[in-house]
């Protein structure tokens, strides 16, 4: 019996390559928590106005030299947003900071004060570099008439 490309099989598997039976890739059926989720989450990223660009992430990175919050210089960093988007942030120079795995993970949509205060990390430490990046990044970044420059998306 031979399955089409594109077809699911009872365990929601889509069938990706007519050769093989390991070429199957797992499917979100629509009705699926999961699948609710990222619908929700796409339509409250559609709202809001994503505003940092490549150049502004790459003078984030470069200012904080590691983790944000733990230091960490030697693994990969993500984005995070210190006000978290299922708070109200926004993909911002001044709501982004750059974060290791463990602790974007850890951190999750807490309050930045409380988890860190929490995780025992200095807090104080923390926005104090964090107010004195951004004011420097926000002076680097700015447009004529004093407007923030950089794409906007969405007014």
């Amino acid at each position: 019996m031979d399955t089409a490309v594109g077809q699911v099989d009872p365990v929601g598997h889509e069938r990706v390559c007519a050769t093989g039976w390991g070429a199957y890739a797992p499917v979100t059926m629509p009705g699926s928590r999961k699948a609710r989720a990222a619908r929700r989450r796409k339509r409250r990223m559609a709202r809001v106005d994503h505003d940092l660009s490549a150049a502004q992430w790459a003078a984030l990175t470069a200012a904080w030299g590691g983790c944000a919050y733990c230091g960490a210089s030697n693994t990969p960093l993500q984005r995070d947003c210190v006000l978290a988007l299922s708070r109200g942030g926004r993909y911002t120079l001044g709501n982004i900071v750059p974060v290791c795995r463990s602790c974007n993970a850890s951190k999750c949509n807490a309050e930045v004060t409380a988890w860190l205060r929490r995780k025992r990390l200095d807090e104080r430490a923390f926005l104090l570099r964090h107010l004195e990046i951004n004011a420097a990044l926000a002076r680097q970044f700015q447009g004529p008439a004093g407007q923030p420059s950089g794409p906007r998306t969405r007014r």
